[in-house]
């Protein structure tokens, strides 16, 4: 074991795997003599070389449409972008293309690929630098959407994309890259995708949450001494989601709150509340709250503090929630 930060853990799986499969590959802007913005792919150029770690045009169209073919083709690539509002330029390809190959070819072709990039707010980026586009992919037939909270599933639920036959997109909470250490396991193991996590256990109240956003409310819950007992979840995958262990969660609790950073609308906080309103309706003791970003863009960042969830829109959801 050994304590390493979320940007760590990246490196760490992408190098295992590029070791233990040959056909695993790094393609992006600045990811090989530069090691990537955020250095998540530091060294892996010098110890793999530019076939494997393909410095690219700025094009992430481009990006995503040559994965996609590598992957037809028996690669394994796995490609970053290098913040989260550039992956527009790539939807076409991830939608019309990588999400639909396997059911266009009945199952003969699959695209073992991964696309990979850093999301969220509370850094003070610029434009593009700071948004939450996970519901474009969750929307997406075909696509698997990965969002781990901290190192040791950051690590597992990498390793487990690269080795998935499908389509992977991996965001990864930029605000917590080095905020924090665990301890992680120095060697090869998977985080299984499609599988929720109790991070802790309670009977009063049910918190969803995942990404960045997770450990900002575990913080919350850990500080303010709560009178309540929460039971929080982290989601770490957003598509498949573990219905079941949302569901059985609020059985048990009766109250529930999601905390997302993305706009309100059709956000997969939404989505829960659907699978919680045709699940357990009569054992909820009060309706389901969203604390959420705001229908709008996301603001420069000397207003990103009135737009993300904050510590006081969480505990007056709670008080909202218990009092009901």
């Amino acid at each position: 074991m050994t304590k390493l930060t979320i940007i760590q853990a990246l490196n760490l799986a992408l190098k295992q795997e590029m070791e233990r499969d040959a056909t695993v590959m790094v393609l992006g802007e600045d990811v090989g003599t530069n090691g990537g913005v955020f250095r998540a792919t530091e060294g892996l150029y010098q110890q793999f070389g530019a076939e494997r770690v393909v410095d690219t045009p700025l094009a992430e169209s481009a990006i995503v449409g040559t994965s996609i073919g590598l992957a037809i083709m028996g690669m394994k690539p796995v490609a970053e972008i290098q913040f989260d509002g550039f992956t527009y330029s790539g939807l076409d390809q991830l939608i019309s293309h990588a999400g639909r190959i396997r059911f266009r070819s009945q199952g003969k072709h699959h695209v073992p690929m991964v696309v990979r990039f850093p999301y969220s707010g509370g850094i003070r980026a610029l434009e593009h630098h700071s948004e939450s586009p996970e519901t474009y992919f969750i929307h997406t037939p075909g696509i698997k959407v990965v969002v781990p909270a901290n190192p040791y599933d950051t690590k597992g639920l990498l390793t487990a994309a690269i080795r998935d036959p499908d389509p992977v997109i991996f965001m990864e909470p930029k605000r917590i890259y080095r905020a924090f250490r665990e301890e992680v396991p120095e060697t090869e193991y998977t985080v299984p995708i499609g599988k929720a996590n109790v991070v802790k256990e309670g009977t009063d109240l049910t918190i969803i949450s995942f990404g960045s956003m997770l450990k900002f409310t575990k913080d919350i819950i850990e500080k303010e001494n709560m009178k309540h007992s929460i039971e929080l979840i982290d989601l770490r995958t957003l598509s498949p989601i573990d219905k079941d262990t949302i569901t059985k969660s609020v059985k048990k609790t009766g109250r529930c709150i999601i905390v997302q950073e993305a706009p309100r609308s059709c956000g997969i906080a939404a989505e829960i509340t659907a699978i919680l309103m045709g699940n357990v309706f009569l054992s909820l003791e009060a309706p389901v709250v969203r604390v959420t970003g705001f229908d709008t863009p996301y603001p420069p960042f000397k207003a990103e503090k009135y737009y993300l969830p904050t510590t006081e829109k969480i505990l007056a959801a709670i008080e909202s929630v218990m009092s009901y």
